[in-house]
């Protein structure tokens, strides 16, 4: 029997968001991230649905993903019967970013000499066909632009092509790893607005701060990663400890709830272990049972002195 779909968390922290597109689709705060899973991807990906997640990234990108296997581990998790499609939140990443990081790979399912809208087509039908169960309509939650491409206007030739799937294949549209200006320069140019912006999270880029209320504003959700790798001073920070005591979780759930309490964030968790994924599940809903009750008065002050720590009012 399938598992409950998402949105069915009763906290108001961990629900889910619902995006803008057409379809009005669900996406969970935390979403399995599948970079450099290698051969490990398909079980990784069929073990974190299996635990509960609903939410998966991924890319048609060689060099760091899998796409075949976390399609394979979809599938599997849909024919035991633990979700169904529309139960899981699918979002491939388009890239032109590859040919880049490598232009000697030569499993690219895109052919670096073709044009922008070529290659995005190309990417995009592969990630179709990897998705597609028999019998059911095929389609993809999200599809992020991993990040921008030479000049602004090639970027939107490629976003253009990108909307030629919308809404029925791909039912949202994204970017990653573009800057705050760049992301409002697009947004003022595409007619498919962005849904999600995919960012790291650290203290480089002031967290995002300027980016994150420009979403905010938009209701745009804002999907972070390198969320725990590059903020130790975050994750060893008072207000965490205080979570963790007042909660009873674990730090990475209390640190992570900390992050969603900013609002408007979704995290990437690419945990490898089992356990961390179902820790870092339930104690979301922890947090946010707790926060809704008798910790109320706690999580306000907690999320407030951890506000300060990023600068933010």
């Amino acid at each position: 029997m399938a598992q409950p779909s998402i949105g069915a968390q009763a906290s108001r922290l961990a629900r889910d968001f619902t995006l803008n597109g057409v379809a009005r689709t669900r996406m969970p705060k935390l979403v399995y991230g599948t970079a450099w899973k290698k051969d490990r991807t398909t079980d990784l990906v069929y073990t974190a649905l299996k635990t509960g997640f609903r939410g998966i990234d991924t890319a048609a990108q060689p060099k760091h993903y899998n796409e075949q296997g976390v399609a394979a581990g979809f599938k599997r998790a849909v024919s035991e019967g633990i979700v169904k499609r529309e139960d899981v939140f699918v979002s491939p990443d388009d890239n032109d970013v590859t040919r880049r990081l490598d232009p000697n790979l030569t499993d690219a399912p895109y052919d670096f000499k073709a044009s922008v809208e070529d290659r995005v087509l190309q990417s995009v039908e592969s990630s179709l066909r990897n998705f597609t169960i028999e019998g059911q309509v095929t389609y993809l939650d999200s599809v992020v632009l991993h990040s921008p491409l030479d000049t602004l206007d090639d970027t939107i030739t490629a976003w253009k092509a990108l909307e030629g799937y919308h809404p029925h294949k791909i039912r949202n549209l994204g970017i990653s790893n573009a800057t705050h200006s760049f992301v409002e320069a697009l947004y003022s140019r595409v007619t498919v607005k962005p849904a999600v912006v995919q960012n790291r999270f650290y203290p480089d880029t002031e967290y995002e701060a300027g980016l994150r209320a420009f979403c905010k504003e938009h209701n745009v959700k804002f999907q972070s990663f390198w969320t725990i790798g590059a903020n130790p001073q975050l994750v060893k920070s008072q207000p965490v400890a205080d979570i963790v005591q007042g909660a009873g979780v674990g730090v990475v759930s209390a640190y992570y709830a900390l992050v969603m309490g900013l609002e408007g964030i979704a995290i990437l968790d690419g945990t490898t272990k089992e356990a961390h994924m179902k820790e870092d599940l339930e104690g979301l809903e922890r947090v946010g049972a707790w926060a809704d009750g008798d910790g109320a008065v706690a999580w306000v002050k907690a999320l407030a002195e951890f506000k300060k720590l990023l600068d933010e009012p």
